[in-house]
């Protein structure tokens, strides 16, 4: 063998080997390369997992507010349904009652025109202080000028003193 041949054979085994080299070094850094890129598929699948779970926490939450406000929406209907129904049945009565009351009204207008003891259908003969319509006090009672109750307390003592009644003695004053 003479020296060029050695010489391109020891060049064939350097190129060789340099070939040899890069491809052993290309698959180092594709396998660094692929452990960094599954390094970070697994971080993000875990970031992902926890971002799941707090996304379904906050669905189970958002969940629970619809359901509670879907349930005082239907309480807060019930509510109006009863409240429309008793003001259904609060209209009927007062119609009912205004009906009564009218009739009660119109006895008593026939009562006072029928009784020759009531004056003008408003006091009776008597000298009584009650309405005869009401019973409760006579219409110029309700409308008596203050101090009126006093003078007329002293008309009473002084009736019963002097043994007249009250009723007299108003009669005698101009």
């Amino acid at each position: 063998m003479n020296g060029r041949t050695v010489l391109w054979i020891v060049v064939a085994l350097l190129v060789l080997a340099a070939i040899v080299a890069a491809v052993l070094l290309a698959r180092s850094r594709r396998a660094r390369s692929e452990a960094r890129q599954r390094d970070q598929a697994r971080e993000l699948r875990q970031q992902a997992e926890a971002d799941r779970i707090a996304v379904q926490r906050r669905e189970a939450e958002a969940a629970r507010i619809d359901a509670e406000a879907r349930a005082a929406q239907a309480e807060a209907d019930a509510r109006a349904a009863d409240a429309a129904e008793l003001e259904a049945k609060a209209r009927e009565r007062a119609q009912h009652v205004g009906g009564e009351r009218a009739e009660v009204e119109e006895r008593l207008r026939r009562a006072d025109e029928l009784d020759p003891d009531v004056r003008g259908g408003r006091r009776p003969v008597d000298g009584s202080d009650r309405d005869p319509r009401s019973g409760g006090p006579a219409d110029d009672e309700r409308a008596a000028p203050a101090g009126a109750d006093e003078v007329a307390r002293e008309e009473h003592r002084g009736a019963t003193s002097s043994g007249a009644s009250t009723e007299d003695v108003r009669r005698q004053r101009p």
